[in-house]
C-alpha cells in the first residue's frame, strides 16, 4: 500500500515562510517523479513544484519560482517544499504526489498523471 502524508500547513502571514513535508511509504523506486500541487477554492488543482527521484531535477511554476524550493531526502523517503515570502495568493491546499517516470527527468503532466496522492495540508496566508 503506498501512502503519502502531508504535514506543515498553517497560517502565516504575508512575507512569511513554512515547510511542507510528505512522508511516502510503500513506494522506493527512485525512477519516479514527485510534485507539489495546490488548489484553492473554486480552482482548478495546479502544479507548483515538481523533481525527479534519481537525480533531483525540479521545475517550478511562474509564480512561485526564486521563492519555493522542493527537495527530497531518499534517505527518508520524504519531499519537502521550503515556501519563503509568501502572500495571499499562495493560499490553498497543497498536495503532495506521485508517479512512476516514464520520461526520465521530464516530470511534467498534468495532475490526473499522477497516481498516488496526500490528503493535503492547508496553507492559509493573511495580509
Amino acid at each position: 500500500l503506498v501512502q503519502l502524508v502531508e504535514s506543515g500547513g498553517g497560517s502565516v502571514q504575508a512575507g512569511g515562510s513554512l515547510t511542507l513535508s510528505c512522508t511516502v511509504s510503500g513506494y522506493t523506486d527512485s525512477n519516479r517523479c514527485m510534485g507539489w500541487f495546490r488548489q484553492a477554492p473554486e480552482k482548478e488543482r495546479e502544479g507548483v513544484a515538481r523533481i525527479y527521484g534519481r537525480t533531483g531535477t525540479t521545475s517550478y511554476a511562474d509564480s512561485v519560482k526564486g521563492r519555493f524550493t522542493i527537495s527530497q531526502d531518499n534517505a527518508r523517503n520524504t519531499l519537502f517544499l521550503q515556501m519563503n515570502n509568501l502572500n495571499p495568493n499562495d493560499t490553498a491546499m497543497y498536495y503532495c504526489a506521485l508517479r512512476k517516470s516514464y520520461w526520465g527527468v521530464d516530470c511534467g503532466g498534468t495532475p490526473a498523471d499522477f497516481r498516488y496522492w496526500g490528503q493535503g495540508t492547508q496553507v492559509t496566508v493573511s495580509s
